[in-house]
């Protein structure tokens, strides 16, 4: 890393493009003067890198995150509008550029240093560290459900706050009269004792010329005045008009379109294949062998699949070419048996002796679980366009990375980062796919083959076959009861662990506890996935505890609150989950309910599910009860949506979501099996918001956890039918049958 200077750079300006700029944390070089020519027209004043005023009063939030539905755009715009006393209609945004200075420092910074306060004098020097880092990492990453909890927070909040500070300075300075006598509103400066005002747009110029404020005021939630309401989406008129762009609607002159087969089992290589262009192919311009993949470049997409489909392609064998499930699953069995040669245990978490208190239980309770590999699945199949010229290299994608993507090209070409220009898109789903880089550097190859820009397109099939997957989980639980059912002691064992750290704790009060985990090779590559590791154990953990208040003999919900009663998060959305499902009222035969709880990306949340299995065994999910405490939802409607979202995302993989191995490869292909539920087996779900003040949690992940134990422990109220393995299709629960045998 270069040297980085000692002093901050808040308050710090230069003239760059005859836009005065000021930046927001100290750094390395000289931040302000870079973004000056990358988000400034003529005319506008850029107050720091999060936000520039045009003369006509428009301001314009830069928001750093790509959107792929979760609202972004509009939540952070709306925190950094609030504390400038912006005017709403006034009010526009525009995503960052995949440039180094805005790289998510926020983001790393909440994620290792947590909720933690430091000193107001190191702020800058915290602030400078975290910065100096993502830069060299290339970290402009949408992920986490880290956008306004951290970016939110402790950058857009900020730029506003201290935007407006120096706006009425500005105007104090120019009225000579007392800064304490000055009001912001609606995107105006007033002096009510001499009646005067001037709008942002007029002073801005002026404004930018004062120091900025290093710790400027922020509001308090009751002084929010677009924080907390449900504001039209920015985003939603251009997707229904269709002015909105994706990924797979770029359209560059003189682009051609290609797609990719790749080696079915991973890691394979290409063994053989014509790349000579025959007079038969109509068509068809290019076939670029890619070492572990096969591309056709042709004039329109099906013309280059129905080409591929013809080509006679052969593949290299590895040692995984007759893998199958079952193999996978007995080594990961002998990864957790630690009296095997291949068993190897480490732990994750220790308190006294659970093996002793096991021992000892007068209740004990075993159970293995089994959860599936699972594909992201998302709409919008991967796609890339690239344009490769002698020296550059412009890119067209949705990337949840951008910046990423721009290092990734600058490494295949061998060319600099100044030399890649990004233009990222909407995106039809990322889930944590589209962080990954394997379909840009595809396109990049392919299109270096060529002098043309060309758009890649992944087929469905290709999209579901050569995923980052959520690994396939195998995991086994005990636990002692005491007399009267109180737990003495907890012991887990799984396989994998990624991340966050803490999704393997449980919140429950017991005394004695050893969970530990394994991580055997495996050939099918790991990516992260809606909530990730807390999707597992969101799981395996809700489902275990219900097993233990069965065993108890307790009610679910009465023997949850006893285990958590130092939670009192946990506590209050347990309670309210109980109140607004109605629990423990009369459900129809063969109905139940099930509930869930935990605290996921920051925010807690508690799910009833109310279930039926009918005598065939099919399964519907009849109605979801979400209660939610994110601290505080910015943006209600939004926050509502999410948890919606997270519970139908997390449906699917409950109810039928399974990637299988067969001869080392996926044998799903698409959604006749890789299912997603359709519209008509939606449950309806009630979300219930508390913003209970603590610090801000995530939206986009902390309900996609909890819905499979809660639809699973429901399926068990029903029915009497323990489900440890999903998905749930996978379990006989033809009532008929159990009724008679």
């Amino acid at each position: 890393m270069k040297k980085w200077t000692r002093r901050a750079f808040i308050g710090a300006g230069v003239l760059a493009g005859g836009t005065l700029v000021l930046g927001i944390a100290i750094r390395p070089g000289n931040r302000a003067s870079k973004v000056a020519g990358l988000i400034a027209s003529e005319g506008e004043t850029v107050m720091n890198i999060w936000l520039k005023i045009a003369p006509d009063n428009t301001i314009t939030a830069i928001i750093p995150h790509a959107e792929m539905g979760q609202g972004v755009h509009t939540a952070l715009a709306m925190m950094l509008a609030d504390e400038m006393d912006a005017d709403w209609s006034k009010v526009k945004f525009e995503e960052a550029p995949a440039e180094k200075e805005y790289a998510n420092y926020s983001i790393a910074k909440g994620f290792i240093a947590g909720n933690a306060h430091f000193p107001k004098f190191l702020d800058e020097t915290i602030n400078g560290i975290f910065l100096t880092a993502v830069k060299s990492l290339n970290f402009q990453i949408t992920g986490g459900s880290a956008s306004v909890r951290f970016t939110g927070q402790d950058a857009m909040r900020i730029a506003g706050a201290a935007a407006k500070a120096m706006l009425l300075q500005a105007a104090a300075d120019t009225w000579k009269v007392p800064a304490e006598e000055l009001v912001a509103e609606k995107s105006f400066v007033k002096h009510a004792n001499s009646g005067r005002s001037a709008s942002f747009g007029e002073l801005a110029p002026a404004a930018a010329k004062v120091k900025t404020p290093s710790h400027p005021k922020l509001k308090s939630p009751k002084e929010f005045t677009l924080m907390g309401t449900s504001l039209p989406r920015l985003d939603i008129p251009a997707k229904v008009t269709g002015e909105a762009k994706f990924g797979m609607d770029v359209q560059v002159p003189g682009m051609k379109y290609a797609t990719v087969k790749a080696a079915p089992v991973f890691g394979s290589k290409v063994k053989s294949v014509d790349t000579t262009v025959g007079s038969g192919q109509s068509g068809v311009l290019k076939i670029v062998n890619l070492g572990d993949a096969v591309a056709v470049v042709a004039e329109g997409y099906w013309q280059a699949k129905t080409a591929l489909d013809r080509l006679p392609i052969s593949f290299e064998s590895t040692e995984n070419d007759g893998l199958n499930q079952a193999e996978i699953l007995s080594r990961y069995r002998q990864a957790m048996d630690t009296d095997h040669a291949e068993g190897n245990l480490e732990t994750h978490f220790k308190n006294g002796d659970a093996s002793k208190a096991l021992q000892e239980a007068k209740v004990l309770i075993d159970a293995e679980y089994q959860l599936p590999f699972l594909a992201h699945a998302t709409m919008e199949p991967m796609n890339c366009t690239a344009w490769v010229q002698p020296g550059k290299c412009e890119i067209w994608c949705g990337s949840q990375n951008p910046l990423g993507v721009k290092a990734a090209a600058a490494e295949v070409l061998e060319l600099e980062l100044d030399q890649i220009t990004v233009h990222n898109q909407l995106l039809g789903g990322g889930f944590g796919r589209r962080s990954e880089t394997d379909v840009i550097k595809q396109a990049i190859l392919i299109a270096k083959e060529v002098d043309y820009p060309v758009k890649l397109i992944w087929s469905r099939e290709e999209d579901t076959q050569h995923d980052f997957y959520r690994e396939a989980t195998l995991s086994r639980l005990k636990a002692g009861l005491d007399e009267s059912g109180i737990p003495t002691a907890y012991s887990h064992q799984f396989i994998f662990k990624h991340h966050p750290p803490e999704a393997a704790d449980i919140p429950y009060a017991v005394p004695n506890q050893l969970i530990q985990y394994s991580s055997p090779p495996s050939h099918v590559p790991w990516g992260n996935w809606r909530s990730v590791d807390h999707s597992t154990h969101g799981f395996l953990s809700e489902s275990f505890i219900d097993e233990m208040a069965h065993a108890a003999k307790k009610d679910p919900v009465a023997y949850r609150k006893s285990l958590i009663k130092d939670h009192p998060r946990l506590l209050a959305v347990l309670e309210l989950a109980y109140e607004k499902s109605n629990w423990g009222s009369p459900l129809p035969a063969n109905w139940g309910r099930g509930v869930a709880i935990g605290q996921s990306f920051g925010s807690v949340v508690a799910e009833v599910a109310e279930v039926e299995v009918n005598l065939e065994g099919k399964v519907k999910v009849h109605r979801v009860v979400c209660v939610a405490d994110p601290g505080f939802a910015i943006h209600p409607d939004g926050f509502t949506a999410q948890m919606e979202s997270g519970i139908i995302y997390g449906l699917a993989a409950a109810m039928t979501g399974e990637i299988t191995i067969e001869n080392g490869a996926v044998a799903q292909g698409n959604f006749h099996n890789y299912p997603v539920p359709r519209m008509s087996e939606a449950p309806k779900i009630e979300t219930h918001i508390l913003n209970s003040g603590n610090a801000p949690g995530g939206a986009g992940e902390p309900s996609t956890p909890f819905i499979a134990p809660a639809v699973t422990n429901a399926i068990f109220a029903a029915t009497g039918i323990r489900i440890r393995q999903l998905p749930i299709s996978k379990t006989d629960l033809r009532v008929s049958i159990r009724q008679t045998s």
